[in-house]
């Protein structure tokens, strides 16, 4: 038997998956320098479009959430496309590593990606508010009416503007924010301290001040972590994800308190590679992202009741009124501290309050 061989045979899944990326992102440093190389002869005159156009999307998600997600999405846009184009559906981790999505997007590596600017390291002064912010949704419909009606959708745009090679398209809410552990349930704020959690980054931040210690690895490799004690639990989805993905196969708690109603995601593209699709198939992938929106929305938002409801997996715990009280207080303080960091992050945070104000004066059934 060879040796390579023997290291082949060898590799854990792991390995192998690095061995896939490094051979992806060398072939693209390759093209890349044959781009560069062929720019110092003359172009021919015309550029015949041989086949479809072909993109690399990846997403934040692994395949069994990805399957709802954003499978649905990208089948319905190439089937619709009629072979005048292609997305290749790429899950969490797959070519590139989540907290490298954005230099991969921004260097033309990937054509497109689906996450929140926090998870994939977005360098622009909003992206603390990917993912969950504490408190600034109580349901799904807040993401879309912020961004129409309280002018996110411009800040974003005008963010974004800023960044050199990516365009973002869309964002769209998910999940609310619950924290699921394994063998210690939460009943109170001191039982946060010292465990470790799997989770996004800016409600990571936020609930670290109660001793929650924020992990950060491989989304395949959680419910293994969750299983041998590297994690104590997640604080990254609401139940209709931990059911979906398995983790309520393993947690044995979930706290009902939840520090946001929904979850910010967004679509973005490599700006190169939109400006060359025709705008009507453009106008096509948007109209199937604002479908993947009213999927989400739709599955979300009955699976959550159901599963709380319903659902036998996890014991649910509940903080008690003093102790909510203090996260709600300690909320308004985080928003203060971040509205400080920049101008744009500072008309974020007064949008947020005043759709809250707004809500609250319109009563049921906005809150």
């Amino acid at each position: 038997m060879s040796e390579d061989t023997k290291d082949t045979k060898a590799a854990c899944p792991s390995e192998q998956i690095l061995a896939s990326r490094r051979n992806f992102l060398g072939k693209a440093g390759l093209a890349a320098a044959g781009v560069a190389a062929a720019s110092t002869f003359p172009a021919p005159a015309v550029l015949a479009q041989t086949g479809p156009i072909k993109w690399r999307l990846q997403t934040y998600s692994g395949a069994p959430l990805g399957a709802h997600v954003i499978k649905p999405q990208i089948e319905a846009f190439n089937k619709a496309a009629n072979g005048e184009m292609v997305i290749e559906l790429y899950y969490a981790d797959q070519l590139v590593p989540t907290a490298d999505l954005f230099r991969a997007l921004q260097s033309g590596a990937l054509d497109a990606v689906q996450s929140d600017e926090a998870t994939m390291a977005s360098p622009v002064d909003i992206a603390v508010f990917g993912g969950y912010f504490p408190f600034a949704t109580r349901y799904s419909l807040d993401v879309p009416a912020l961004f129409q009606y309280y002018g996110l959708k411009e800040i974003w745009q005008e963010a974004y503007s800023e960044v050199e090679n990516v365009t973002w398209l869309s964002t769209g809410a998910w999940d609310p924010l619950h924290i699921f552990t394994t063998n210690k349930a939460i009943r109170s704020l001191a039982d946060m301290q010292g465990l470790r959690v799997f989770g996004v980054p800016t409600a990571g931040k936020f609930l670290s001040r109660y001793g929650l210690v924020p992990v950060t690895i491989p989304w395949d490799n959680v419910e293994v972590a969750l299983q041998t004690g590297e994690l104590d639990g997640v604080a990254w989805c609401g139940f209709t994800e931990a059911y979906e993905v398995g983790w309520a196969d393993v947690c044995k708690y979930a706290l009902n308190n939840s520090v946001t109603g929904a979850w910010f995601g967004s679509y973005f593209a490599n700006t190169p590679s939109w400006n060359k699709v025709p705008p009507h198939l453009q106008e096509l992938f948007k109209i199937t992202i604002d479908q993947s929106h009213y999927y989400r929305d739709v599955w979300y938002w009955g699976g959550e009741a159901k599963l709380r409801v319903e659902g036998k997996k996890m014991e649910l715990t509940q903080l008690s009124n003093e102790d909510w009280a203090t996260v709600l207080k300690d909320s308004e303080s985080f928003w203060d501290e971040i509205a400080a960091s920049s101008p744009r992050a500072g008309k974020v945070v007064a949008a947020f309050k005043q759709y809250a104000d707004t809500m609250q004066k319109a009563g049921y059934p906005y809150r």
